[in-house]
């Protein structure tokens, strides 16, 4: 398990590798992640966009930024958690995300980021 705490912020990332498939006659990897976010603060914030930045082995790089995550903009009380699951398609079987989600403070109603732990993905196979 990957963790990181920014501002009281937790977060907390599970990875599990998918399996492998041909898209387009390229070779695919599908990973999975388990985002748990725990405000371990006093105050009330929500969660209003995510940037994600995807590394893989073979130095392809890619960028992933909109509102929420999985469509949702939790708001999350003192002590509250919110859990999600999302997926990654890379083009190599191993690679990394890492990021940040904006969120917003009720209390002084400022924005401020929280960082995501960098996460590696990697193919059981790959692992040797």
């Amino acid at each position: 398990m990957f963790q990181q705490v920014t501002k009281g912020i937790k977060i907390s990332v599970l990875t599990k590798y998918e399996g492998a498939f041909l898209k387009n006659n390229l070779p695919s990897f599908a990973f999975r992640y388990t985002v748990r976010i725990e405000n371990q603060s006093k105050d009330v914030v929500q969660l209003v966009n995510r940037h994600w930045k995807i590394m893989e082995s073979n130095r392809k790089t890619h960028f992933v930024e909109g509102p929420g995550v999985i469509g949702k903009k939790p708001v999350l009380k003192s002590g509250e958690a919110h859990t999600y699951q999302s997926n990654c398609l890379l083009h190599s079987p191993i690679g990394a995300m890492t990021g940040f989600y904006t969120m917003v403070n009720f209390t002084s109603a400022q924005e401020f980021d929280v960082e995501i732990p960098t996460f590696k993905l990697a193919a059981t196979f790959a692992l040797n």
